[in-house]
């Protein structure tokens, strides 16, 4: 199992959008953990996959590596907030 801890990942609906996205590309045992009072730097993803398409799927996604050059990207947080501020209207 491998590991990688990413940002913008900030509700359900962004760990369900994160593991319905990597399903599609056939990555199994997908553990998408985080908590609300956490730090950002917290959220992570464990799967059995390798590690560098994972990776890329993931910043495609809006969801990069921590420490990353995307992940301070102005462009992909403003896309993951919508993306979660959506998900919070449909429930």
């Amino acid at each position: 199992m491998k590991t990688i801890k990413v940002v913008n990942v900030k509700c359900g609906g962004c760990a369900n959008t994160v593991k319905i996205e990597l399903e599609k590309i056939w990555i199994k045992n997908i553990d998408v953990w985080f908590t609300e009072k956490d730090s950002v730097k917290s959220r992570a993803i464990n799967f059995d996959w390798d590690f560098n398409i994972v990776k890329d799927r993931l910043t495609n996604l809006w969801y990069p590596e921590v420490w990353s050059s995307e992940a301070e990207s102005f462009l992909k947080k403003a896309k993951s907030f919508i993306s979660c501020a959506s998900w919070k209207m449909t429930k």
